[in-house]
């Protein structure tokens, strides 16, 4: 499969990502800032979209409409604070798109 990666989160969080060349979406957490990167994404055609934790609540209005279609992949990933749940949740959900179980049920 090809296509693009990108990468949303705080400076912190995504300036790892941009040594390996993809695109890098740096927000603060102000939710009009979040929205329009999350847009702008949309609207870029990506593959894969890396989320940050601490922003993904914000920006699953924008992501959630992609849920059943196979592009873009958005993967929540959690960063330096301790995890709210949303990133297992996320990947518990994507996991049973590709595989038909829940296999994180337990998790």
């Amino acid at each position: 499969m090809q296509g693009k990666v990108a990468v949303i989160g705080s400076s912190d969080f995504v300036m790892p990502y941009s040594a390996l060349g993809v695109d890098c979406f740096a927000v603060e957490q102000t939710d009009e800032q979040i929205l329009q990167a999350a847009e702008k994404i949309v609207e870029g055609k990506y593959a894969l979209v890396v989320v940050s934790e601490t922003i993904a609540p914000k920006t699953h209005q924008v992501f959630e409409r992609f849920n059943t279609k196979t592009t873009p992949c958005v993967l929540v990933v959690p960063f330096t604070t301790d995890s709210e749940g949303f990133a297992t949740n996320n990947l518990s959900r994507l996991l049973k798109i590709a595989t038909g179980i829940d296999i994180l049920q337990n998790t």
